[in-house]
């Protein structure tokens, strides 16, 4: 009785087809783990950017030029060193002309190195430590390392503050 083999070129064909998508799924996985990649490498950047223009703008002394970063809904909540928290952005603006800039001759907000950006979709999370140097209107000199975590969301192509939270260590 003749002994049936399989031929050798379904074997071999079969074999092909699966390395291809073997390889076919390597490189979609290799695609996304670039296209993540490149996506925090831009997520970094962009928000480093508005993390030091934020700063650059508190740093000014005027309440109007940090406006453009915060969303302007009545109900978001802003913790600030002082006083506890604000319940929208013209509140937190009245609030830190009143307890703050009106006792400031100088001040300097700026952003640590450590920033560290989560994203998911339209809505991103970001902590950074930050440094407030303060001159006083009577010549008192405040130095203050300062815990800051902002809450970003983006509305069509503006990335906007709904929540905030500064804190300072007590000593």
């Amino acid at each position: 009785m003749p002994v049936q083999t399989e031929r050798p070129s379904n074997a071999f064909s079969r074999h092909h087809w699966l390395l291809y998508v073997a390889f076919a799924f390597l490189g979609g996985l290799l695609t996304f783990v670039g296209a993540r990649a490149q996506q925090r490498a831009t997520d970094d950047a962009t928000f480093r950017k508005l993390t030091d223009d934020y700063c650059a703008a508190w740093s000014t002394g005027n309440v109007a030029n940090p406006a453009k970063f915060y969303a302007k809904d009545d109900g978001l909540i802003f913790y600030d060193i002082t006083p506890f928290s604000y319940s929208s952005w013209k509140e937190y603006a009245t609030g830190v002309q009143k307890a703050f800039f009106d006792n400031a001759a100088t001040a300097s907000l700026t952003a640590g190195k450590q920033l560290k950006v989560t994203r998911r979709g339209n809505v991103a999370w970001t902590t950074v430590p930050m440094h407030l140097s303060e001159k006083t209107k009577d010549g008192k000199t405040v130095e203050l390392e300062i815990r800051y975590t902002g809450i970003w969301e983006k509305r069509g192509k503006t990335w906007l503050l709904v929540h905030e939270h500064l804190s300072a260590p007590l000593t």
